[in-house]
């Protein structure tokens, strides 16, 4: 939310340049924190805005949805990471004043709902006094996604009263009512005051045994909740040793109320029980490459870091992608077969060296290895007409290919571009089904630069709870480049071979797929950490994640 002012009369309206059009401006809510909580219509706007003004903590939410080239005029200049940290409310309503007067479609993004933002409303009144169209484009409210996420309903099924309290700037009448009031309180306020809070709701006569959860980051993979009764609070926050790690976690929805169930958390908390939840898992993985892998981790509650552990080069000698591509136009070959989404990428840039496009696959039959390497084919413009129907990999693939036929195959060669280290199991497979095959080296995969030092720390020292390994040779370069990762950290491997390499690598191997996929790795990740979290709940022991039972370095003694 951002800092409440005192708006000044909008001024009469300004004289702009002749033949320039007054833009537009949308007051856009970005939810409580969890980035797919934004509305479709959001989306949509994001994509078609020219500047984005947003408040620090929705710009966290919204800066993927916006496209290439868009202004962000709170973004200070080297601190992507805190955009607009010092603003001041009268600073940022110029800020959209003047980029609608430019004619620009104008995005203010605010936190939570911006309906229940103290500033959006004069806002408002100024641009409709200058002739400036608006839209409002609603978002959850913290107050009720955090409630959602914490897994504390609001409301009985006898639909007794809910009051919703800023507890910053809430009057002694405030505090007077809801205290005499058997109403549900849902109470914004912040870690430091929480006990200030509940001593208040006490003084105005709510009984000290009154139950009350309060969760910290609600909706995102950093959420903590606590129950305790008004009279108890302070004791439970101290015994929990709460220490704020930024200012995104100083703010808190705390719930008061026999109605409001606290005590049901243990069967309504969906979100804290999922089964990575919090989990800070390493992917060894380019950000484009690991996508669909990461998005898959998070649903299941985890962090996922990429880490390229490769890097993608031209091959040394250049020739033969050029002789193979030109074949490709000529008519040399039947079909094409694309084993990684890299060798897409080879094959596209070669094509605008060329200049030539998609049309070039015309009369060409084109094989993907799974439907990651299909997207990237989809991109560039181009449906697959083979995709395994089963494993994806070269061996599922070669269980769909068609032998070759003389009668319905009039060219009976494949163009195979891959990288300089693939193996020869789908050139073996197509021979052995009467197929020629020009095995070509599209691109060279040479181990890629060290991460940052923090980085490395964090895999050396225990901090990454998980580390997915999807190939021998992610093993050797990651422990190449940044060590090898701490014995608290789960290891997961994609198969035996993988396997074999982290063990001769010194790693305990904890998780292997139940087959080469990346997706079933995170699977079969995901089932370690609920038999995990189920083995902790049976013990009636507090659940802790890898990272979290580190040893602790002990102090040097003072002689």
């Amino acid at each position: 939310m951002s800092p409440t002012t005192t708006h000044p009369t909008p001024a009469p309206a300004r004289a702009r340049p002749s033949g320039v059009s007054l833009g537009h401006v949308t007051f856009l809510g970005a939810g409580p924190g969890d980035p797919g909580l934004l509305t479709l219509r959001a989306v949509d706007v994001l994509a078609q805005a020219d500047v984005l003004i947003a408040d620090p903590e929705a710009f966290e939410v919204v800066r993927e949805h916006i496209r290439p080239g868009t202004e962000t005029p709170l973004q200070r200049a080297g601190d992507d990471k805190d955009p607009g940290a010092f603003a001041t409310a009268d600073d940022v309503a110029d800020l959209v004043m003047r980029a609608a007067h430019r004619g620009k479609r104008v995005v203010r993004a605010v936190a939570g709902d911006p309906g229940m933002d103290t500033d959006t409303t004069a806002d408002m009144l100024a641009l409709a006094a200058e002739g400036i169209t608006f839209e409002v484009v609603p978002g959850i409210a913290h107050a009720v996604g955090v409630a959602a996420y914490a897994g504390v309903p609001l409301r009985d099924p006898e639909g007794g009263d809910v009051r919703f309290v800023n507890g910053p700037t809430a009057d002694e009448r405030c505090w007077t009512e809801v205290g005499a009031s058997d109403a549900t309180v849902v109470l914004s306020t912040t870690l430091e005051s929480v006990a200030v809070s509940a001593g208040r709701l006490i003084a105005a006569g709510r009984k000290p045994d009154t139950p009350l959860s309060v969760t910290v980051a609600g909706t995102t993979t950093r959420q903590r909740t606590w129950t305790a009764t008004l009279g108890t609070v302070e004791r439970t926050l101290k015994s929990a040793k709460v220490l704020p790690t930024g200012e995104g976690d100083r703010s808190v929805i705390a719930v008061v109320g026999e109605r409001s169930a606290p005590a049901q958390r243990e069967q309504l908390a969906w979100f804290e029980s999922k089964p990575l939840f919090g989990w800070k898992v390493l992917v060894p993985r380019t950000k484009e490459q690991a996508a669909s892998l990461s998005e898959q981790l998070r649903s299941y509650g985890a962090v996922p870091s990429e880490v390229p552990t490769i890097a993608v080069e031209p091959p040394r000698t250049p020739q033969q992608m050029d002789r193979a591509v030109k074949g490709l136009v000529t008519g040399r070959y039947e079909w094409i077969a694309f084993t990684s989404v890299n060798a897409v990428r080879a094959i596209r840039e070669k094509f605008e060296e060329y200049g030539l496009d998609a049309r070039a696959f015309a009369g060409i039959k084109v094989a993907a290895v799974g439907e990651q390497t299909a997207r990237a084919l989809l991109r560039f413009g181009v449906r697959p007409d083979l995709v395994p129907s089963g494993e994806q990999s070269a061996a599922g693939l070669l269980e769909d290919w068609p032998p070759y036929d003389p009668v319905f195959d009039p060219i009976d060669r494949v163009f195979l571009p891959r990288a300089d280290i693939a193996t020869e199991t789908l050139v073996a497979g197509l021979v052995e089904l009467g197929w020629e095959v020009d095995d070509v080296t599209a691109y060279r995969t040479v181990r890629a630069s060290p991460p940052p030092a923090t980085t490395r720390e964090a895999i050396k020292g225990g901090g990454f709870d998980a580390v997915l390994f999807t190939s021998s040779s992610t093993v050797r370069n990651l422990v190449g480049i940044a060590g090898k990762p701490h014995n608290v950290t789960v290891i997961a491997c994609i198969g035996p071979a993988t396997a074999r390499t982290a063990e001769e690598h010194g790693l305990r191997v904890d998780v292997m797929a139940p087959e080469p996929s990346v997706h079933k790795l995170a699977e079969a990740l995901a089932q370690f950490g609920a038999e995990r979290r189920a083995a902790a709940l049976d013990a009636g022991e507090v659940l802790k994640r890898p990272s979290e039972k580190r040893p602790q370095r002990r102090r040097a003694r003072t002689p």
